[in-house]
């Protein structure tokens, strides 16, 4: 009866009174009544507790201390407790942490001396990379270890404070302290995550798989190294001065470019790189022994989702390369015969003479991050920007030859063309939007200013009230009689990095992403696109693609890749605060839901439905955001500055273009007859 009164008390006092853990000074020594069970057992001391009321209280309330047993959850109070009615314990006590009718943890899951959310390592699990060093695989440092089991988790413990917030213990407030060690963790744990996805090939490392995660029985082709992926994977190394992984990814990729490519009786373009490749293990032709041997099986799109051909993946390798050269200080190898080799076709591809009236790269949907059908097939602006980003890359990284002059003449052209194009064209802000709004139609005539034909009608609703007075950016798209009004995250982010827009349009753009932080960032950064395509809509561009629902996946999904491209952009423009805001809010939950691909919702509050765990380029992201940040001046390995000669041809060009100027008849051009 007793026992069942004072579980009745705690009861009511729980109602209204919370339990905060704390660590730190050691608990007070209880009484010996409060040390012993009724069987004489003694109670280990393991955490000090601290009663906070949530209501007002008519007098001051002191802490009470608690002391559990282990396997038991077993609870005593001191004498302090009186003072606030409740009895001295005689009678053991069960006490569940945790939310409100959420399950107890069983106590298999709880080891003393490790902490909450430790829990056994389940066995098995499938490898799907070669075999990693062995502490990566010991339970005490494998990352994993605790990721496994399901099991509830409390929030991480609060210093002892009082209700007016002071501290019980007179002591600082060590929050900061805190926070600074959680982070430290948070780095240590994706340090160890990345090191454990690297992929070895005869010995040496070569790259890192897309995904690593050893409950996943259905990878697909999470389990190979791509390209584009591997890019914050090589930029993180670089930054930590590890520079033979990134040296190896180069020239083996390099190696593959040469590979006869075949789909349907048809091969592409010389230069074109893969979209990721697989280190496989095959018998040795003619061998009796049953030797083997390890092989690279490359993807150029042939065995892809859609059988879309990686556009993308030249353009990364050509900024992945100036990036190693600059971090490593190795410029030789960019001198390199077959180096070169392999610049110069990715070169020959992409500015290869078309159809095409625009500077702009013309390209099939789902060519690059967006491998899906995503409605941005045409001119896409991620596109365009990596591709600026390469040709400037490569123009610093080409060799003064006789067999290159033509090559660089042809790459400057390109260059000052497409920077005009995208900043005249792609802008837009409330001006401009106006502008579009009061467009006049079927102009046919050297000085039209509608000069692709866009219709005012093609202004989304969501539009008109979303563009804010201050601010702006770059267009996901431009054809004739077409402008897709999407914000597209990385175009936008790398047209800073790459200088393809301009010093305003820049600042302009970071302006709008902190305007609309709720809508871009929210719960997880980062949109890849807003808004999301839905109803009738969607139907009609994705095809009803079931992966690309609205507000998941590349459908206005938030993927936290996007973290490292955010954090070199605001460190171009000296506002790295946007960026460490960002990561702050990825540092809240990313590693608890073991470094996603992608998140759900119109918020990012949701894990993405198909979505990856321990997420490679999440993980990477992640460090290079954070490594950027405190070392800010490492940025210029991927930056590029504005060519000046570039810059005022361009002023040049957009005095010509102004609408508002004063036009009049051309004079007839004189023709000459030899």
């Amino acid at each position: 009866m007793r026992a069942s009164r004072q579980g009745e008390a705690w009861r009511v006092y729980g109602e209204k009174h919370r339990v905060v853990a704390t660590h730190g000074s050691p608990s007070p020594t209880p009484p010996a009544s409060a040390t012993r069970s009724q069987n004489g057992a003694s109670l280990r001391p393991l955490e000090r507790f601290v009663c906070i009321p949530l209501v007002p209280a008519a007098q001051p309330i002191n802490p009470v201390s608690f002391a559990f047993a282990s396997g038991s959850t077993q609870v005593r109070f001191d004498g302090s407790s009186e003072r606030m009615g409740i009895a001295q314990a005689a009678a053991p006590l069960r006490l569940h942490l945790g939310c409100s009718g959420a399950a107890p943890p069983r106590p298999t899951s709880l080891r003393v001396g490790v902490g909450f959310g430790s829990h056994a390592r389940r066995k098995g699990g499938r490898r799907r990379n070669p075999p990693r060093a062995a502490s990566s695989l010991h339970p005490s440092s494998n990352p994993r270890a605790h990721d496994h089991e399901p099991a509830l988790k409390p929030p991480a413990p609060a210093p002892a404070v009082d209700v007016a917030g002071r501290d019980l213990n007179g002591a600082a407030d060590h929050a900061p302290q805190q926070r600074r060690r959680a982070a430290s963790d948070l780095e240590e744990e994706a340090w160890a995550l990345l090191r454990e996805s690297v992929v070895s090939y005869c010995g040496s490392p070569v790259g890192t798989i897309a995904a690593c995660d050893p409950n996943d029985s259905s990878p697909l082709n999470y389990d190979q190294v791509f390209i584009r992926d591997f890019v914050p994977s090589g930029i993180a190394f670089l930054l930590k001065g590890e520079y033979d992984i990134v040296r190896n990814f180069i020239l083996h990729t390099l190696q593959l470019q040469s590979w006869e490519k075949t789909m349907d009786c048809h091969s592409p373009g010389q230069g074109l790189m893969p979209a990721s490749f697989k280190v496989r293990v095959v018998p040795l032709e003619g061998d009796e022994e049953g030797a083997t041997e390890e092989v690279l099986d490359p993807d150029f799109g042939e065995a892809a989702i859609g059988r879309v051909a990686p556009v993308d993946s030249g353009l990364w390798w050509i900024i992945l390369l100036r990036a190693y050269g600059k971090c490593s200080g190795d410029l030789s190898f960019h001198e390199r015969i077959d180096v070169q080799t392999g610049i110069k076709l990715i070169l020959k591809l992409c500015l290869a003479d078309g159809f095409d009236m625009f500077p702009t790269l013309l390209v099939t949907d789902g060519s690059c991050m967006m491998d899906r059908r995503m409605g941005i097939h045409g001119h896409p602006l991620e596109i365009q920007s990596l591709f600026y980003s390469a040709l400037l890359c490569a123009r610093e990284m080409l060799t003064p030859e006789d067999g290159s002059a033509d090559l660089i003449r042809a790459l400057n052209n390109r260059l000052m063309a497409l920077s005009f194009h995208i900043r005249e064209y792609y802008w837009l802000d409330k001006r401009k939007l106006n502008e579009i709004y009061r467009y006049k139609t079927e102009e046919y005539s050297y000085d039209a200013v509608n000069k692709f034909n866009i219709y005012p009608d093609q202004i989304p609703p969501w539009l008109v009230e979303w563009i804010p007075p201050e601010g702006g950016y770059l267009i996901g798209n431009l054809q004739p009689a077409h402008m897709d009004f999407r914000f597209f995250s990385l175009g936008n982010l790398w047209s800073i990095v790459s200088s393809l827009a301009t010093t305003r349009q820049s600042h302009a753009i970071l302006d709008l992403v902190e305007a609309k932080w709720s809508d871009l960032v929210a719960e997880m950064p980062l949109k890849i696109c807003y808004p999301a395509l839905e109803d009738q809509e969607w139907k009609y561009i994705t095809g009803s693609d079931p992966k690309n629902t609205p507000w998941s996946y590349h459908n206005a999904g938030s993927w936290p890749t996007l973290l490292w491209q955010l954090t070199v952009a605001c460190i171009k423009m000296n506002r790295p605060e946007i960026a460490a805001r960002a990561v702050e809010v990825a540092e809240r939950r990313i590693s608890t839901d073991k470094w996603p691909e992608y998140y759900d919702t119109k918020r990012g509050r949701f894990i993405g439905k198909q979505a990856r765990l321990f997420q490679t380029w999440s993980i990477a992201g992640f460090l290079v955001a954070k490594l950027l940040l405190e070392n800010p001046e490492k940025s210029r390995i991927l930056c590029n500055n504005e060519d000046e000669e570039f810059a005022n041809a361009f002023n040049l060009m957009a005095d010509s273009c102004n609408p508002n100027r004063k036009r009049g008849r051309k004079a007839p051009k004189k023709t000459y007859i030899v």
